[in-house]
């Protein structure tokens, strides 16, 4: 029984391929024929002429741990296109972690202690099952929460008990379904993890089938140390690795990714690599006092002291209070912020490069977020594409579905053709653009058309859907689908 049938659009199906002119059916959850269509009766049909009939984008990095429980309408990616979201980034995952008292920083970006009380991995998956949101989700263990929950404390490397607990858990995690382990050594939950540790951990992966994807240790003037650190864990253990949203952070590393991105390229001689980014110059994680020197301009997004700061660059609150900014930033804690320490140039040498996805990183919970959180895929589509020229459409919507599906291994995703997932974006190519600015931040994209997911539409006539169709993709399903 035919449900839709999206007439007269071009495709542009995800592999890089040209464009082509198709009806596109859909079928309960999958994708029934792409060609000429005739009439089904009982088919709603949509006219798509003049519009690009895309598979839905695969957002590969995202902290949406809690927004897919808590706002399970997913406007902010439903009206970018997005119908895949890629969780527990950056070493940190709602699960398997039970807390009594807060969270330490970063494990704050997703929420109160309250809302870690998944003392298993299977018992997330098992929310999302009980509570399906608008998306598809695939899960990532996070390194920091596996440390958190395992350790007395977190300065110091792992015993080999704590070590044991977390590969304990962690394999919990994989039989569940976790697509993998994530890292965040940048943050001092896991600043204190040697190598050793967490190649003890992803040893277990290859024999699951996961990967590795990792915010590195350093960005900025040690970056090529921590890419090969980075290289070293996937090789020792025989996993593919993707490096997340790569850049050179701070004025002193402008340009360096012309030296960073040849090192990615031959390192992917040998072994499995992927790196994700997304498309702006500023960053936005954690305020910390310690680490303001390398940012030109620094953007609150959240104080739990000092609400009314969220919107404000910390500058003026500390001209405010007559102080400096770093004791202005202790006295905000804890605390959110943006900040500015990218080159434009080097974040279009990342996006051009070919091996590139995109992720939006963004933050669903802070009280301001980067823009990136509703606007990162449609920016791309529109400055970057349209304007900058650093792509095709057909390569741009490759970067964001075909090649991120391959990546991950989310089978049966990431194309438009029959017999995939019914996970299906239509946008208009010459006006997609990003509405969110870093002053109105939630302003949802223009040019987003219809948004499908399984099969059932989550956004169109610029507002979400009625229905939560989305799923947790568990890794084993999607290796069985694969065979």
């Amino acid at each position: 029984m035919t449900d839709f049938i999206l007439r007269g659009g071009e495709v542009v199906d995800g592999s890089g391929r040209p464009r082509f002119r198709a009806d596109v059916a859909i079928a309960g959850d999958r994708i029934a024929a792409v060609g000429e269509v005739g009439k089904v009766a009982g088919a709603r049909e949509i006219d798509v002429t003049g519009k690009i009939v895309a598979p839905g984008f695969i957002d590969v990095h995202t902290h949406d741990d809690r927004a897919l429980l808590a706002t399970p309408e997913m406007a902010m990616k439903a009206s970018q296109g997005v119908t895949t979201v890629v969780v527990g980034n950056c070493g940190i995952s709602l699960a398997p972690l039970a807390l009594a008292e807060p969270p330490p920083p970063p494990l704050d970006l997703l929420g109160e202690a309250a809302d870690y009380h998944y003392p298993r991995f299977a018992d997330y998956l098992a929310a999302l099952d009980r509570a399906p949101p608008a998306l598809n989700a695939a899960c990532l263990v996070g390194h920091s929460s596996l440390r958190v929950g395992a350790m007395r404390a977190l300065d110091r490397p792992a015993e080999p008990a704590e070590l044991a607990l977390m590969q304990e858990r962690l394999q919990e995690a994989l039989d569940a379904g976790a697509i993998g382990l994530s890292s965040g050594l940048y943050y001092a939950p896991a600043a204190h993890a040697p190598a050793a540790e967490v190649e003890a951990l992803a040893a277990l992966l290859r024999p699951a089938g996961a990967l590795y994807t990792t915010h590195m240790r350093d960005e900025g003037a040690h970056v090529t140390d921590s890419l090969e650190e980075s290289f070293a864990v996937g090789r020792k253990a025989g996993v593919p690795v993707v490096i997340s949203h790569h850049k050179t952070s701070g004025r002193e590393n402008f340009g360096r990714t012309a030296e960073t991105l040849p090192l990615i390229e031959a390192a992917m001689a040998g072994q499995q690599i992927g790196l994700d980014a997304y498309p702006y110059i500023a960053s936005s994680t954690v305020l910390r006092p310690d680490r303001l020197a390398p940012a030109t301009k620094v953007l609150v997004t959240w104080s739990k002291s000092v609400p009314a700061a969220a919107g404000r660059e910390l500058s003026a609150i500390a001209g405010e209070w007559g102080i400096g900014e770093r004791e202005a930033a202790e006295r905000l804690q804890p605390a959110g912020a943006i900040y500015w320490m990218m080159d434009e140039a080097d974040v279009q040498r990342v996006l051009r490069f070919p091996h590139t996805m995109i992720g939006s990183d963004g933050l669903p919970h802070d009280l301001h977020p980067h823009p990136r959180l509703w606007g990162a895929f449609p920016r791309v589509l529109g400055h970057y594409r349209r304007e900058c020229a650093l792509f095709s459409l057909e390569e741009a919507v490759r970067r964001m579905t075909g090649l991120p599906a391959a990546r991950f291994g989310l089978t049966g995703r990431g194309s438009v053709q029959a017999g995939a997932a019914a996970d299906i974006t239509v946008f208009d190519p010459e006006t997609i653009a990003d509405r969110a600015t870093f002053e109105t931040p939630t302003l949802p994209a223009a040019g987003i058309e219809h948004v499908f997911v399984n099969g059932r539409p989550v956004w169109h006539d610029g507002r979400p859907g009625r229905e939560c169709p989305g799923r947790a993709l568990r890794r084993q399903q999607m290796q069985a689908a694969r065979r």
